[in-house]
């Protein structure tokens, strides 16, 4: 669904005012002590002190060598260090920097810190009903709902979930939508409803103890899974927004401040081939794009990233969370009541 999902951003008058709002909300940066990696912007007052500690100025001095390697030159250290040697030239400096930097942290004060927030991540990407040229007011209906669960510990795919849906309002799909998804008429006919399957889903994140016994999180590749399908979507079947799917981790967000890349270097596609990654499995496939995704978040993690919850819903409005937020893990999983 990424094409229709970049298209339903740009034909939406009001997705289009909240995404403006989730990027400017983005811009006013608080500089944090990883800035010796060689950026530009000048410290606040209140960071300053961090560059006065010797191991930030050996992290300096390291960045700033690592900024002026060639990429034959990244690829050879990475490998002496027994890294990943795939992904260009930004990718490969970040990886190294955060390796080093992991390195030298880890005698510091700071090496209490723990490498991720949630202990698990819940990777959903969403198929929809869609035409070609969907017309403003299509009410688009779930038609695959697939979880992919990252155990952040072991830093492997732990586990899947997958079901289709049947729609209700457009019951017949379009030939652009079976075509481009895979999913064919005969599929959707056999399934159950959204609230049914939305039980089962819910039924299979409690027996993972999420929310409980486990900290976890949601993420999406982009806004659009939550803000407007899964929105639409309970709209649609008379029930209330799932709490536990409120919040969420927009990669492409992620994934374009961490390497430093604009917007449009952040389809999955994008971000696949930057990393030295190839598509596994069907395009469109709701289940293959989620394992995708989730190999995207895997590589970020290894290479230093601490993926963190950075929008939201509220009041049916899709609002960014600040990196300043408290860092706080999704609620345990129940079955959302009718809206009646």
């Amino acid at each position: 669904m990424e094409d229709q999902k970049e298209n339903i951003c740009v034909e939406d008058a009001d997705k289009k005012k909240s995404c403006a709002e989730s990027e400017k909300e983005e811009k006013p940066r608080q500089v944090k002590p990883c800035g010796p990696e060689g950026d530009s912007e000048t410290p606040s007052p209140s960071v300053r002190s961090e560059f006065s500690d010797p191991v930030y100025k050996e992290i300096a001095l390291a960045n700033g060598h690592i900024n002026r390697m060639t990429r034959d030159e990244l690829r050879g250290k990475l490998a002496e260090l027994k890294l990943d040697t795939r992904g260009v030239k930004d990718v490969l400096k970040k990886r190294l920097k955060s390796y080093y930097k992991k390195q030298k942290l880890l005698h510091s004060a700071e090496s209490g810190e723990t490498d991720t927030y949630y202990d698990y991540i819940c990777v959903v990407d969403f198929e929809a009903t869609c035409e070609e040229n969907n017309p403003p007011d299509f009410l688009h209906e779930i038609i695959e709902f697939p979880i992919v669960l990252i155990n952040t510990h072991t830093m492997e795919i732990e586990d899947t979930f997958q079901e289709y849906v049947r729609p209700v309002l457009n019951t017949q799909l379009s030939d652009f939508c079976i075509k481009l998804t895979g999913i064919s008429q005969e599929t959707v006919d056999k399934a159950d409803p959204f609230p049914d399957v939305l039980q089962r889903a819910v039924l299979w994140l409690q027996e993972k103890e999420l929310g409980i016994k486990h900290k976890y999180a949601v993420l999406t590749d982009g806004s659009w899974d939550m803000s407007k399908f899964l929105n639409i979507q309970c709209r649609v079947s008379q029930i209330r927004y799932p709490q536990f799917a409120k919040k969420w981790i927009n990669i492409r967000k992620s994934y374009g401040n961490f390497y430093k890349v604009p917007r449009m270097q952040t389809k999955l596609s994008s971000m696949l081939e930057n990393l030295g990654l190839q598509y596994e499995g069907r395009p469109h496939c709701g289940l293959d794009d989620s394992c995708n995704i989730a190999r995207i978040a895997l590589r970020m993690l290894q290479d230093g990233c601490q993926l963190r919850v950075n929008e939201r819903m509220h009041a049916g409005q899709l609002l960014s969370v600040p990196s300043s937020a408290p860092v706080e893990g999704a609620p345990p999983p129940f079955n959302p009541h009718s809206r009646n």
